[in-house]
């Protein structure tokens, strides 16, 4: 089986092939509300793909900017797929600033950091001299 090199490619499949969603409809989904951006543009799902792009993707678990190396329209093993692009130094240098930081653990926070308790709600009650909320 010889190995062709595909000349096109929608910008949806080549995410689904490329891993970096698990399927066709979230990676649309993705870029039809601008988490994903091609050469610092908006997209649609449908866009032809040329090697030599950036690829911007942001999502909840990670923000990452790749150039695109080769097209596939096909969904191989995360080895063939890591040979589709390649992460830009920028990127990669953000990504390791924010393990080191924490920057992505926004999820996590302290008891009581949202809405005030109890205590707290008569502490500003008793602070303003008024009502709150």
């Amino acid at each position: 089986m010889s190995m062709e090199v595909e000349s096109k490619c929608r910008l949806d499949k080549w995410l689904w092939a490329a891993r970096f969603f698990k399927t066709r409809s979230l990676s649309s989904a993705a870029i039809e509300t601008g988490t994903v951006h091609l050469d610092g543009d908006r997209v649609k799902p449908a866009k032809e793909l040329r090697p030599g792009q950036l690829i911007h993707i942001r999502t909840r678990d990670f923000e990452i900017e790749v150039e695109l190396l080769a097209l596939s329209q096909l969904r191989k093993g995360a080895p063939e797929a890591a040979l589709l692009y390649r992460e830009t130094p920028a990127s990669l240098a953000k990504r390791e600033n924010a393990k080191v930081t924490g920057q992505a653990e926004y999820a996590q926070r302290e008891r009581g950091a949202g809405r005030p308790t109890k205590r707290q709600l008569r502490d500003i009650k008793k602070f303003t001299g008024g009502t709150y909320g």
